[in-house]
């Protein structure tokens, strides 16, 4: 049996067992040895590698290939651990994400090319990347990036342990025009973000904006490592319980991106560090059309929305969590436990 055929063989195996068990490191191996020697060598590296801290959302040159370098089944196996590392909502925002890189090649004529002179704009040039050796037992990660998406995962004994930080952007936020006019790929995040803060009272509001002036970017950029911000903003004890809902659905929202085991445990985590510890900020314009900007903190999450570029059309999301991104909290307690 050729390796292409074995290759077949367990992704066939795979497409039964998806949605039964979360056998992680399994689509990983199947996704490496799907490629050649040489685009494996490209996509894997160590697990304590400067590279998987490498954190971006911008149109760059980055490592690892791209779904223009792979065949059939290697699409097949790069998309069945990406299928499995999300939720069904997480994949869609994904998919459309990357659909926008054709929207913004019509909207800027394909006018602007990278250093290479490759188009900038490229609905394919999304790189996967495998920190460590995917095996039953070890701890490895494995990272999906590309303009406006970054997604960063370690795992162990087949379950996901670190998820973030996780990037998800919208350049059009609204598509102005063309076959896609009125989509909005981060339409939720947008609307209930406003249906929150409409639902403060004058006493609340003034808690929970910082600043009439949106930040031009989210604040934390793609730092490594980020800290508390500042001001608090409103708390999560000062809400009705009708605000205190809408508040848990916006964070249901983000934290509903990930496949449900990791969702339910991220959610957990909230829970035992304090629900009422967790607060809610808000910058800029109280009305869409305007730059704005609000984030959601607490003693283990920041979670920011930013849409102030192109006129208030250009929508950059992230989840940060304060105590384990990039896997860095689980991994040194492997350590620590295992010298």
């Amino acid at each position: 049996m050729t390796i292409k055929q074995s290759v077949v063989s367990l992704l066939a195996l795979i497409t039964f067992q998806i949605g039964q068990a979360q056998e992680l490191h399994v689509l990983a191996e199947t996704f490496l040895l799907s490629l050649t020697d040489e685009l494996r060598q490209e996509a894997q590296f160590k697990l304590n590698d400067d590279e998987r801290f490498n954190f971006n959302y911008v149109p760059l040159e980055r490592k690892g290939p791209t779904f223009n370098d792979f065949d059939a089944i290697q699409k097949e196996a790069a998309l069945a651990l990406l299928k499995t590392s999300l939720s069904k909502e997480g994949l869609r925002k994904t998919s459309e994400i990357m659909d926008l890189e054709d929207v913004l090649a019509l909207i800027e004529k394909n006018q602007l090319t990278m250093p290479d002179g490759s188009p900038m704009r490229d609905a394919l040039n999304y790189h996967f990347c495998i920190f460590g050796n995917p095996t039953a037992k070890d701890f490895w990660g494995w990272r999906f990036e590309g303009h406006h998406l970054s997604l960063n995962f370690v795992a162990s004994k087949g379950t996901i342990l670190s998820a973030t930080p996780t990037f998800m952007g919208s350049n059009p936020g609204i598509v102005p025009h063309g076959q896609s006019k009125g989509k909005q790929v981060l339409q939720k995040e947008t609307e209930m973000g406003f249906s929150f803060v409409h639902s403060l009272t004058e006493p609340q509001l003034a808690q929970a904006l910082f600043a009439e002036k949106a930040p031009y970017e989210i604040i934390t950029g793609n730092q490594r490592t980020v800290s508390r911000p500042e001001p608090d903003g409103i708390s999560f004890t000062d809400l009705s319980k009708t605000q205190k809902n809408l508040f848990l659905n916006l964070l249901d929202l983000y934290l509903g991106n990930y496949e449900a085991k990791f969702s339910k445990s991220l959610k957990s985590k909230i829970e035992e560090a304090g629900i009422n510890k967790l607060s809610f900020s808000w910058a800029g314009s109280l009305k869409p059309g305007k730059g704005h900007y609000y984030r959601i903190y607490g003693p283990t999450i920041l979670i920011e929305y930013d849409n102030t570029q192109n006129n208030a059309n250009h929508v950059h999301t992230v989840v940060r969590d304060l105590t384990n991104d990039f896997g860095q909290d689980i991994l040194k307690q492997h350590y620590r436990h295992s010298h």
